[in-house]
């Protein structure tokens, strides 16, 4: 097999809270009183390979959001390493550091807030280009009309402010900045959660035509395992900052083997399950303050047993390129 293009290797992102009035005063008097501690993150291992698309699923506050950003360098980790193309980026430095922040480029969730409201479209586009020197000064202009031209924009708009388009064009003037630098991944944070269902359809279309014309990787975060279903290679189920389960896109939703991607799974709309009542997950997603002890999806899970809530399943491989964290399948294996 060859070496996946990027990596994430045991990630963990903790954030720490501010101390409160009574732990300020506790503090003062001699007594030790540590602020809670946010497990946004907690160990997280993931490969993408060249050329695929990894979807990363999971219900709000999981952590996908804040996986994306340590991938892209936004954040740094509290723990662990990410790797692009087998050099670990916490060793590199200068023009291989800046390599690294080209090549990996990230679609933000929200159009109207990625985009800079004092700038012209054409600078925002160019305006990496022209901040580290990539193309001569006389070529930026022909850069930013072909990034423009590639997301379906017309030139004649490239002087206008982000103001004067619509929530699709604005998220086609983030992809247009990110192609401009010629990156070879992009991390996708719920590019079209913000936008109408009517325009949502376009812009997918127009990643799945990038993705072809150039063959980018992607990691594509959503919610929305019907569009994760329909653009993904691979899917990673993720749940209250671990990964539960992680295989091909066909083999999961086909069987789930956790008990989480199951449930997900189910409440997806069917016509081919219009008569059968909905049935929705129970509970609500636990504090990552307070995570609960053992697996995390216990108090939730209908098939959760005493070990389940005293230890936390591994995630072990359960077939070829199959792998999923829980205590049922280890069960399986020792029976």
């Amino acid at each position: 097999m060859t070496a996946p293009l990027f990596e994430l290797r045991g990630i963990t992102k903790h954030f720490r809270g501010k101390a409160t009035l009574a732990q300020r005063l506790l503090t003062a008097v001699g007594q030790h009183a540590a602020p809670p501690v946010l497990r946004a993150v907690d160990g997280v291992d993931l490969t993408v390979a060249q050329g695929e698309v990894l979807g990363l699923v999971g219900e709000s506050g999981c952590g996908k959001s804040t996986l994306a950003r340590i991938a892209t360098g936004i954040l740094k980790p509290s723990a662990g390493e990410v790797v692009y193309r087998q050099r670990p980026v916490s060793g590199l430095k200068g023009k291989e550091r800046l390599d690294y922040l080209l090549k990996v480029q990230m679609i933000f969730q929200d159009p109207y807030a990625s985009l800079d409201p004092r700038m012209r479209v054409s600078r925002i586009v160019g305006e990496a280009l022209s901040v580290h020197k990539l193309v001569p000064k006389a070529e930026i202009g022909p850069a930013v009309d072909q990034a423009l031209s590639e997301v379906g924009l017309d030139l004649a708009y490239r002087d206008r402010f982000p103001h004067q388009f619509s929530g699709g064009q604005r998220q086609r003037i983030g992809i247009a900045r990110a192609l401009a630098v010629k990156p070879d991944f992009l991390v996708c944070d719920e590019p079209v959660s913000a936008l109408d269902v009517s325009i949502q359809a376009q812009v997918i279309n127009l990643f799945m035509d990038v993705r072809a014309r150039y063959g980018l990787t992607y990691l594509f975060v959503s919610h929305d395992l019907s569009l994760v279903r329909h653009i993904s290679d691979r899917v990673a189920i993720m749940y209250l900052g671990r990964i539960v389960e992680i295989g091909s896109a066909s083999a999961i939703f086909a069987e789930p083997a956790h008990p989480y991607s199951a449930a997900l799974i189910k409440a997806i709309p069917s016509a081919a399950r219009r008569k059968s009542a909905f049935q929705p997950l129970k509970g609500e997603l636990p504090s990552p303050l307070h995570p609960p002890s053992g697996c995390p999806f216990h108090p939730r899970c209908e098939h959760a047993m005493p070990v389940c809530r005293e230890q936390r399943p591994a995630l072990v491989e359960i077939a070829p390129g199959r792998s999923a964290a829980c205590h049922l399948h280890n069960a399986s294996e020792a029976a």
